[in-house]
């Protein structure tokens, strides 16, 4: 049960003891946005977000992020236009340690002007890589075309014109404007008790902070629009991306809660209006969502699509036509049901780890004024009617007022006379009938809130074979009513050849698109139906399918999940669909630049394993894959014989076992033994590839041949990269921290069944490629010649050990993890003996390490960019 008090000084404190997990989240709401900056004031607030987290009057320069790592926590922020939110999660037994730097941070920031010129510079490195991404891009013009006078017309970040305009007397004028008790809401969840908060709270943010409230930031109104508003802009992408956007009233109005199912029963999930009309029945998009941007302010009702520059006028229109249905006709009774059953089940997944809770606390107290609102915005959904959604949709979805932005590869594939035609027409033609349904006898009422408490489950996981051959293991946790089932089977991309390069994630995309019993509508809407989620994943190793869904539902949904993976259909027009969606997302790959920097790092490091193709495919390979294929990949790859089942959740094991037994326990008989493959050799020299491509930023990749999974060597390799990663590491701190090099730098390994790779990525500047990768080098070389000190390797180790239990917080995180180390040979308990293993490495584990794997004369280097 979730508690609410407030200091004398006015700062407001929400709390919820949760003890499933070991941990605690710590999150500080400030009630400033970019919002509410003047004029000179253009990303202020996001400049801040960097800010607090570079020393205080107690901590110097990156001792906060330091601090937080060693004791195994995370620490970051994020800017809106309505809040900048500060949040630390880690391990309970260190919880007032966090809850310390987090007071500190925002109570006595330093900002020191050196640090705040080195910053300044960060953020133009972040805003370059904004420029980068067509989804910033398409953003940006939506919210300055939809808003003429109001401030949400601006980016968040602001221009790096107006950021280097700063200086540190206005930094501070902001801080001590905004940065005070009565402005701050303190949301904490997870393993603590009232009483000990209450007294580190009372404190740490306790007392005079000598920075009295100057009151809420009045905005301009935006006009209520009287004519369509239309942006249709030339650019250098792919793929068009359109936006078709209404204006919609502010959080807490009593028509949010109808535009939020409005929004979810038109364009979100396989299931929802749009996508089938628009996507799945007419071909005319790879990607169509509807959402309600509902802000402190009025927002907007938004259908953003992705899609081939001459299909855009006519799914524009498509799409009008959908939303006129909207308008004209009422859902079914059905269809609402099961809205609300998703609605309130977003609820019941927000509460699987500390920090969801957290952030939905926040979120009410701070945007809405009450942790109370949450409970009003339920019962609104829950007294909602088909008619009262044709209402609001009547309302608020006018085509005369209708705003249209688009970004246009060269400027082709839609007009003015597209746009005013669509509306018109929307305005002017009878709408279509809903699209229809088939009936369900599903019950999707009110999922049961019943919330985290101790968790019951057993410390091990329980193991059965099957007499198919099947593994399946099972780990009970009754702390949240869901569950988390994963299907995993060797295969990924060491499967693959270049003749068929893609067929494991052409397949693992159909495999809930349809099967003898259930069509892919209605997989899609049972899948809704059980308030769940289904979908299937293709990797380097190995290919699975994942799903959620409400533990009331465990029987049917299991079913339907076994359905899938043991007999889909691999239909000619649902594959035909697929592989369309594949090789449109092949074509876009240059919108990507940093996914593009990769597939070349592995092209250049792996020139004969399988592990040198990217998982999507090429073109060609694609384009020849068939029905067949999948069917036969499928019978050779995919038989009960081959897989490993893992089930965590609000499940009984003889449950779960039971209907194991029933539809996996036997073979189809026509199982192959996995293909041989050799480890590809190591390279004899360094090798080097360049990408040329017209961006903001370049991104580059160095890196080398790494380990395998069962190297027992790849802990000491872990600990390396957390040497140099995290906010506290060697990489952020010297090329992001003291020489502004880059937004984003870090390093990880990626192991596979044979060597994989270890590998430093970092977006720069073009002008400070030479430099990044000097920098880089002189870090990397440190390791192979210098032992980490104590102090150093304790902060990393404790940092992976950390966030590897905040990780597993999740069901679905924790399914994934014992079904892969299970289907690799590892153990089905290998992820909880992390601790004592990363625990166990020294610094010359790491000096090892570092000598054998980061060897500059058989380095990879890839660098995509101008």
């Amino acid at each position: 049960m979730a508690i609410r008090y407030a200091l004398p000084n006015g700062l407001t404190v929400v709390f919820e003891e949760q003890h499933a997990a070991k941990v605690a989240a710590f999150q500080v709401w400030v009630k400033v946005g970019s919002a509410d900056e003047r004029p000179d004031q253009a990303g202020l607030a996001h400049l801040h977000e960097h800010m607090l987290f570079k020393g205080t009057e107690r901590r110097g320069p990156g001792e906060i992020a330091r601090d937080v790592e060693a004791h195994g926590g995370e620490i970051n922020a994020w800017t809106s236009f309505d809040q900048t939110v500060y949040h630390i999660v880690m391990a309970s037994q260190f919880a007032r340690v966090g809850l310390d730097i987090l007071g500190d941070a925002v109570r006595r920031s330093a900002f020191d002007a050196e640090e705040l010129a080195r910053e300044i510079e960060v953020v133009c490195e972040e805003i370059k890589r904004s420029q980068d991404t067509p989804a910033r891009r398409a953003s940006r013009d939506l919210f300055s075309t939809a808003y003429q006078e109001h401030p949400y017309r601006l980016p968040v970040i602001g221009t790096a014109e107006s950021v280097r305009s700063f200086t540190r007397e206005k930094v501070l004028e902001f801080y001590h404007r905004h940065y005070t008790p009565r402005n701050m809401v303190l949301s904490v969840a997870g393993d603590l008790r009232e009483e000990e908060l209450r007294a580190w709270v009372e404190e740490i943010f306790g007392g005079d902070w000598g920075r009295p409230y100057a009151g809420a930031v009045p905005h301009v109104a935006e006009p209520t629009p009287q004519a369509r508003r239309v942006l249709l802009r030339p650019d250098d992408v792919k793929e068009a991306s359109v936006h078709l956007a209404f204006h919609v009233p502010q959080a807490g109005h009593p028509d949010t809660p109808a535009l939020d199912v409005l929004a979810m029963i038109v364009g979100q999930g396989e299931a929802s209006w749009l996508t089938r009309e628009v996507k799945r029945r007419h071909n005319l998009v790879n990607d169509i969502h509807a959402f309600a941007y509902t802000p402190q302010d009025p927002g907007l009702f938004s259908v953003s699509m992705n899609l081939p520059a001459d299909k855009a006028p006519r799914a524009l229109r498509e799409t009008t036509r959908v939303l006129a249905t909207l308008r004209a006709s009422t859902v079914s009774a059905e269809e609402l049901s099961t809205a609300k059953a998703l609605m309130e089940a977003e609820a019941v997944y927000q509460r699987e780890t500390v920090q969801g809770v957290a952030r939905k606390m926040g979120y009410y107290q701070s945007g809405l004024g009450s942790l109370e609102a949450e409970a009003r915005y339920y019962e609104d959904i829950r007294a909602l009617t088909p008619e009262k959604l044709r209402e609001v949709a009547r309302k608020y979805l006018r085509f005369d007022r209708a705003i249209v932005t688009a970004l246009l590869p060269g400027g082709q594939g839609l007009t003015e006379a597209d746009v005013a035609a669509a509306l018109d027409g929307a305005e002017q033609e009878p709408p279509a009938a809903p699209p229809e349904r088939k009936p369900r006898k599903v019950d999707a009422g009110e999922p049961s809130l019943r919330l985290g408490g101790v968790s019951k489950a057993p410390a091990r996981t329980v193991i059965e074979k099957l007499p198919s051959g099947a593994t399946v293991l099972v780990r009970e946790d009754p702390s949240v009513p869901l569950f988390a089932i994963r299907a995993a089977f060797l295969g990924g991309l060491r499967y693959e050849t270049t003749a068929d390069n893609g067929i494991t994630t052409l397949l693992a995309r159909s495999l809930t698109r349809g099967t003898p019993s259930h069509d892919a509508e209605d997989i899609s809407q049972l899948i809704d139906a059980y308030a769940g989620s289904m979908g299937g994943q293709s990797g380097r190793n190995s290919t699975s399918l994942r799903g959620e869904f409400l533990s009331r539902h465990f029987e049917p949904a299991f079913r339907l999940f076994a359905d899938s993976v043991s007999h889909p259909a691999f239909s000619e027009v649902e594959v035909a669909r697929e592989r369309s969606l594949m090789l449109q997302d092949i074509l876009t790959r240059e919108d990507k630049p940093s996914a593009l920097a990769f597939e070349l790092f592995h092209k250049t490091l792996f020139h004969q394993h399988p592990y040198r193709m990217p998982t999507l495919g090429e073109k060609a390979s694609v384009e020849a894959l068939t029905p067949q294929a999948l069917h036969d990949w499928h019978a050779r790859h995919m038989d009960p014989s081959q897989l490993t089942l893992c089930v965590v959740g609000d499940v009984k094991v003889d449950a779960v076992l039971g209907l194991a037994r029933e539809l996996f326990g036997a073979s189809r008989g026509k199982a192959v033994a996995p293909p041989r493959l050799q480890a590809e050799p190591r390279p004899t020299s360094s090798r080097q590839e360049k990408r040329v491509l017209t961006r903001a930023q370049s991104h580059l990749v160095l890196g080398f041949q790494g380990m395998r999974i069962d190297d027992p060597a790849h802990y000491a390799l872990e600990v390396l990269s957390g040497v140099l990663s995290g906010q506290g590491g060697r990489l952020f701190v010297e090329l992001r921290d003291k020489r502004s090099m880059a937004y984003s730098v870090s390093s990880f390994g990626v192991e596979g069944i044979e060597p994989g790779y270890f590998a430093v990525y970092m977006g720069t500047s073009p002008e400070k490629v030479d430099a990044a990768l000097s920098g880089i080098r002189e870090q990397l070389e440190r390791l192979r010649q210098e032992r980490v000190p104590e102090e150093e390797l304790a902060r990393a180790k404790q940092n992976l050990i950390g966030t590897h239990e905040i990780g597993l917080q999740r069901n679905g995180a924790r399914a994934g993890v014992i079904a892969m180390d299970s289907l690799y040979g590892l153990g089905a308990d290998n992820s909880l003996r992390y601790a004592e293993r990363i625990g166990a490495v020294t610094s010359e584990h790491v000096l090892e390490v570092a000598r054998q794997v980061l060897d500059f004369d058989r380095s990879a280097l890839a660098i995509v960019g101008p």
